[in-house]
């Protein structure tokens, strides 16, 4: 049977499930009770930290579109493509972090394309959501609701959690109700998971099934330490390996939406891979994990802060940095401006950087936000060979409309309908004013030429 990775479908949780400890009778811990045979429980802490765990409901209109062949067209009406709409339902769960302002957070992918969002909280009131902003590339997005006597959970420092911490995944599984399940943190800063953009995950063997997305992973004290995202097994179903987004890395990312009403991510600019058994022997490398900086771009966050190809990056902010991946992703969550400091290695020396990072572009979206027919690209501010601004296909996916209308991963557009464009922002205004048929002005490499789009 095959195994994959899955994000956490969208279907609500009372199923517990308790720890056993041995343990001293008199330990005064935040799960212990207080009954007279002082039985070692959860139940204090989950009843304090439950109550700002919310089960959301979303509608909204799937569109799918699919392009006709010409020798089928005049079926069709003479179109090019086939555009077809169908309704869908959905149900997933989110966490209240801030009580006075009702923002909660939850998935993007729980609320994607949504035309109504309903949040339901454990006493019974429902209440209309507003989508104050997402990022599809970290799977977060940000609510708000309007209502009194609301509960948020305290956020912990997701920095220092550590392999074998005792954590608790609430969530809505299986059209139930909230559901609490119990385990370990099993591995820290995961990647290559191929479910986002930008991955630096925890591992955790708390069950955690399909509905949980958006739900909370606390520690024993009620702090939210993860945004429950992903599981790994065979036909989505638990095995003891989900995925959670870090505490720290939603609340950058939240942050930048309350500021913003976007995500404007933080540029290093470098290239670079893992260090592994094989490039460590092979460049005769001290250490067998971190992050190579292959190649810094001129004028970057790195070159001005003095990062050096050949260059081993091993923390960042004095945290163990065990990948390129987990780098990029801590990197990436961090907004324009943030001051971060980096312990590198080179020629055997261990040295310490401070760099003020750059930024990628507030603009780093889905080109389908933008557009239908340019969907399945990734967009980024972005510069052509000769130096002029324009919106970057940063990336493609090669059976997608925007691959079919011509576009090519590197591209660069610089016009729309003969309107000079110099980001992601001007393209999205230009694309909303046109009508009918649409020609970007695409720089790819030294030549310039147009693509339709009807």
């Amino acid at each position: 049977m095959k195994k994959a990775v899955n994000r956490l479908l969208l279907t609500t949780g009372i199923i517990v499930s308790t720890l056993s400890f041995t343990m001293n009778a008199n330990a005064a811990l935040p799960f212990f009770s207080s009954d007279k045979e002082e039985i070692p429980s959860l139940a204090p802490m989950l009843q304090e930290a439950t109550p700002a765990i919310v089960s959301i409901s979303v509608e909204g209109t799937q569109v799918s579109r699919q392009r006709v062949p010409e020798m089928f067209r005049h079926f069709f009406g003479g179109q090019n493509e086939q555009v077809q709409e169908r309704p869908f339902k959905g149900l997933g769960s989110g966490v209240i972090i801030d009580a006075e302002k009702g923002y909660v957070v939850t998935n993007n992918h729980v609320v994607d394309n949504a035309d109504e969002i309903t949040v339901m909280l454990t006493d019974g009131r429902e209440l209309k959501a507003k989508k104050l902003g997402a990022d599809e590339q970290s799977d977060i997005a940000l609510l708000q609701i309007d209502s009194e006597k609301l509960k948020a959970l305290p956020l912990a420092n997701s920095d220092k959690l550590r392999v074998g911490d005792f954590v608790v995944a609430i969530g809505n599984p299986f059209g139930l109700s909230q559901t609490v399940t119990s385990g370990i943190v099993s591995a820290l800063g995961r990647s290559g998971l191929n479910i986002g953009g930008y991955e630096d995950f925890i591992q955790t063997d708390a069950a955690i099934n399909r509905g949980n997305s958006g739900g909370a992973l606390v520690n024993l004290r009620g702090e939210l330490v993860g945004i429950n995202t992903a599981i790994f097994g065979p036909n989505g179903g638990n095995v003891g390996i989900g995925f959670a987004i870090p505490s720290n890395m939603m609340k950058s990312l939240v942050d930048q939406i309350i500021e913003f009403g976007e995500v404007r991510r933080g540029l290093l600019g470098i290239l670079g891979q893992d260090v592994d058994a094989g490039l460590s022997e092979a460049m005769n490398l001290e250490v067998n994990k971190g992050a190579f900086v292959s190649e810094v771009s001129p004028d970057s966050a790195a070159d001005k802060g003095g990062i050096e190809s050949g260059d081993i990056i091993t923390h960042i902010n004095g945290r163990i940095v065990d990948s390129f991946q987990e780098l990029r992703a801590k990197i990436s969550s961090m907004g324009a401006g943030a001051e971060v400091e980096l312990t590198l290695l080179r020629k055997g020396k261990s040295k310490k950087v401070k760099v003020t990072l750059g930024d990628a572009g507030a603009a780093v979206v889905a080109a389908r936000e933008i557009h239908p027919a340019l969907e399945g690209a990734t967009l980024a501010d972005g510069t052509t060979e000769r130096g002029n601004k324009g919106v970057e296909i940063s990336e493609l996916d090669a059976r997608s409309p925007a691959a079919r209308f011509g576009l090519q991963e590197g591209d660069i557009i610089v016009g729309v309908n003969r309107n000079r464009i110099n980001n992601v922002a001007e393209l999205r205004r230009q694309m909303e004013d046109a009508e009918g048929v649409i020609a970007l002005n695409v720089q790819r490499g030294k030549s310039s030429l147009y693509l339709v789009i009807r």
